[in-house]
């Protein structure tokens, strides 16, 4: 199932670059080495069973978020070939032997529970705690429209070579029912950077293309860290991220039409919980 070969073609396939990210994604350090991929997952779990104790009538903490991962909606998004409710039928009888369900709530997201017995959860909370500062920009006025929570802002050079990437964050607001916009969407100031400005301001989350290190993107990522806002760093090349933003987590993708389709994913993922959406 996690490698979406035989018999199970309802599941995203997983080449080996994909393997390993889906483990890692988990905080899970196995890197494929290239062997075969299905005796290469077989022998990842069968060490995961060996290292990491049971709960109960429960897997361990780390097997259930694998469970749950390879049955998440969200990895069967953007792509054709799967088939979401066949593939949680296709866990739910693999799982019987083990004393094990799943359970499918509304929102479509899968829990591991016991198939006699009460749900356990894996999800926790932390609170936060902040400082805040007022300031008052000189070099841009301040919009009288209010900051949307509907709304994300997209950073990148404008070239024709990003169509393809502005359109993959589009695809994903379209998607959430949220709106997406970029500098050349929008008109209303005879300056344009206070349109730019005014567009971080607004928006509830800015996603940034750091592809060829272009000047005016690192410009306006200051602003938006500045202006508090959520930044969602994407790149086709690790190295255009500057060190000073090393610590931030990027979005690696490639220009063509897989790479557009990961990069959905991706963004899916990281923005959904952002906007509260289900």
């Amino acid at each position: 199932m996690i490698c979406g070969d035989d018999p199970f073609k309802c599941f995203p396939y997983r080449s080996s670059s994909k393997l390993t990210r889906f483990f890692v994604g988990l905080d899970l350090n196995y890197v494929h080495d290239g062997s075969t991929r299905i005796n290469w997952v077989n022998d990842a779990l069968t060490n995961l069973n060996k290292v990491t104790a049971p709960r109960g009538t429960m897997p361990s903490r780390e097997m259930t978020h694998v469970i749950e991962a390879v049955i998440h909606p969200d990895n069967f998004l953007f792509d054709e070939g799967v088939d979401y409710d066949k593939a949680v039928e296709a866990m739910r009888e693999s799982l019987k032997s083990s004393g094990l369900g799943i359970t499918v709530g509304s929102d479509r997201i899968p829990k591991l529970a016991p198939l006699h017995g009460e749900f356990v959860s894996t999800s926790h909370e932390e609170v936060q705690t902040e400082r805040l500062i007022t300031f008052k920009p000189s070099v841009f006025r301040v919009p009288k429209e209010p900051p949307s929570n509907q709304l994300i802002a997209v950073m990148m050079p404008f070239s024709a070579a990003f169509k393809g990437t502005y359109d993959a964050v589009h695809r994903v607001a379209e998607h959430l029912d949220l709106t997406c916009l970029r500098a050349d969407d929008i008109w209303e100031d005879s300056t344009f950077m206070q349109d730019i400005f005014s567009l971080i301001f607004c928006s509830h989350v800015v996603v940034v293309d750091f592809t060829g290190r272009n000047p005016n993107v690192m410009y306006e990522t200051g602003i938006a860290h500045t202006l508090g806002k959520t930044v969602i760093p994407i790149t086709q090349s690790i190295e255009d991220i500057p060190s000073d933003l090393g610590h931030h987590r990027a979005l690696k993708y490639l220009p063509n039409e897989e790479g557009y389709r990961d990069l959905s994913n991706a963004l899916w993922k990281r923005i959904k919980p952002l906007f509260g959406k289900e």
